[in-house]
């Protein structure tokens, strides 16, 4: 019993560092940069320390650069790999608001991507602006429900979240696989599991591809966007929001002041768990068209470190979501031109966070940087 006691109290500290009130300027944008830089010197001398030579160090930090924001393509690139990491971000993020270590955003995602694609690939001859909402409403609901269950768990058994969601991740795997070896989601003429395709009718309109087919970059960016406008009027402008806030701040005060730290719990869990399958949907519907085993490609996990990086705070995520989605759209550049690896990207990332996670250390080394005007 101690012990469960004891990981409460970290938890609770972990998320109260992870959450700033308001939108503080040093900490979601000079702090942050400062990290990154930070970080790519350390990157810079760990190719050093594995015998990359400094001249090619030079070319894969400017193929990163020019990867992610040096031509129409790279931002392109850079948008449609932020769009889905905001969403799952967002829903993350909310729970951290409300007290609640929800890391199952992997599972959320895919479960969420499963019923987009479903109902995606039915209803032949529904027009775009009753199919595609559906999809994304089913993507939404299928999100929301896995992470109910979760959410449902704590408030009646008192289930710790970080469990029940790290199994709920495995099991979602194993209902994707299962899914797409079967009928109806298999594609007819595949043996392995590869599922049919989406519909016209259900996927995310192209922004760009008038200018260029190439460029991928599709309305899943404005659906994140609105998702970080709704995400702040909830926390900051309602009724509701108000009840998160107080319920991750001190849940002992919310209750003696008659919220229901149970409906709380699993009306956070529904909403973070919806984010996230908004996400998969976004991958489903406006990325790849149909699913495979492990469509989401890690989101959900970067999805964490990227709350994390935006103190919980919907423009924080937004700015985080716009530095990961450059990241890995530049990360492929970097492999493609200067031979690098790719898993240097992940190296930076978690360079970042580390750099991120203590923002002590980083006024410690930058002071100038930093230093607040004392007027």
């Amino acid at each position: 019993m101690s012990d469960y006691i004891k990981q409460e109290t970290i938890t609770e500290e972990v998320l109260r560092r992870a959450v700033v009130s308001r939108f503080d300027f040093e900490q979601l944008v000079i702090v942050p940069l400062v990290a990154v830089a930070l970080a790519l010197l350390v990157g810079g001398i760990v190719m050093l320390a594995t015998g990359v030579a400094p001249e090619a160090i030079g070319r894969s930090y400017m193929a990163l650069f020019t990867g992610s924001m040096g031509s129409l393509y790279a931002i392109s690139e850079t948008l449609t790999a932020a769009a889905p990491l905001i969403l799952a971000g967002l829903g993350l993020a909310l729970g951290f608001r409300a007290g609640l270590f929800n890391i199952g955003a992997e599972g959320q995602i895919a479960v969420g991507g499963m019923v987009a694609l479903v109902v995606g690939f039915s209803f032949p001859g529904l027009p775009l602006f009753v199919h595609l909402p559906l999809a994304l409403l089913g993507g939404a609901l299928g999100g929301a429900a896995w992470a109910s269950i979760a959410g449902w768990l704590r408030a009646a058994t008192g289930a710790h979240e970080v469990i029940t969601t790290i199994m709920l991740n495995l099991t979602s795997y194993q209902l994707v696989d299962y899914l797409l070896r079967n009928p109806p989601v298999q594609r007819p003429d595949r043996s392995d599991p590869v599922s049919k395709s989406v519909l016209e009718s259900a996927q995310l309109p192209q922004l760009l591809d008038w200018i260029d087919p190439a460029l991928r970059l599709h309305a899943g960016i404005i659906l994140a966007i609105l998702a970080v406008v709704f995400v702040y009027w909830l926390l900051f402008r309602t009724t509701i929001g108000f009840e998160f806030r107080a319920a991750g701040l001190n849940p002992a005060a919310a209750r003696y002041a008659g919220m229901r730290s149970g409906l709380i719990i699993v009306a956070v869990m529904a909403l973070s768990g919806a984010l996230a399958g908004l996400a998969g949907a976004n991958q489903v519907v406006g990325v790849l068209g149909r699913a495979t085993p492990n469509f989401s490609g890690g989101i959900g996990f970067d999805a964490i470190a990227l709350a994390l990086l935006g103190r919980s705070h919907p423009m924080g995520v937004l700015l985080a979501g716009l530095l990961f989605g450059a990241l890995q759209a530049g990360g492929r550049e970097m492999q493609a031109l200067a031979g690098v690896s790719l898993d240097l990207i992940g190296i930076v990332q978690a360079l970042i966070i580390i750099f991120i996670a203590a923002p002590m250390l980083v006024r410690a080394l930058i002071p100038r940087m930093l230093r607040r005007a004392a007027r």
